[in-house]
């Protein structure tokens, strides 16, 4: 049975997900965030060096990045499932939406919740943020024109793996302006194995935006 090495509020959430899209059955082991840092607990580097999460545990073989972890789960236990076929021009499209989410995505995201603690000092910091921030969200809501989800009305793992971005974006309040961005996040956590994935995570603070 895989395992999930699952920390709250954190992007171990949509490998839980993916898992219940999929039915395959999973146990997970929960490590909690310490309340003041929100820095993830020690263990975890007993799991990993980096002690980071997502990190799953299958047949005795370790796997980080939640990426590979997504590309491996649907090689191993997908049976086809929540990706396009291998070689199809769609493929390629869903390859990168994989990459991309944690290539280049997230990175402005992630400027922006560290400058925001930095007060007053972050005024020559912000507009260079904020604009790569405009940049890459301008682009995943004009991809999103017109379709369900990134690759159409078909439902792929490529969404859950941008999930975060998505949650991320409405986190900070800004889902507003990007309408297409706003209805995806909706539509896919109105998922039932969404919902099925938060029974059994436990406590989510992306999970409404």
């Amino acid at each position: 049975m895989l395992v999930v090495h699952h920390l709250n509020d954190s992007r171990s959430q949509r490998i839980l997900w993916l898992l219940e899209e999929l039915g395959a059955p999973y146990r997970i082991e929960r490590y909690e965030r310490d309340a003041t840092t929100r820095l993830a607990p020690a263990a975890l580097t007993d799991i990993h060096p980096l002690g980071k999460s997502p990190v799953i545990e299958d047949n005795g073989r370790a796997i980080h990045e939640s990426g590979a972890i997504i590309d491996y789960v649907i090689r191993r236990h997908g049976a086809g499932r929540l990706q396009p076929k291998l070689g199809t021009d769609q493929y390629e499209t869903y390859n990168q939406w994989l990459h991309y989410a944690e290539g280049s995505a997230m990175l402005p995201l992630l400027l922006n919740m560290y400058v925001m603690r930095l007060g007053d000092a972050r005024a020559p910091l912000q507009p260079r943020v904020d604009g790569e921030m405009a940049n890459h969200l301008g682009f995943v809501d004009r991809s999103l024109e017109g379709r369900d989800y990134l690759l159409g009305e078909e439902f792929t793992a490529a969404d859950i793996q941008m999930s975060f971005v998505g949650e991320v974006t409405g986190a900070f309040g800004q889902l507003d302006a990007y309408p297409n961005m706003k209805a995806w996040v909706a539509r896919f956590q109105s998922r039932p194995a969404y919902e099925e994935a938060l029974q059994r995570g436990g406590h989510y603070s992306f999970a409404r935006t």
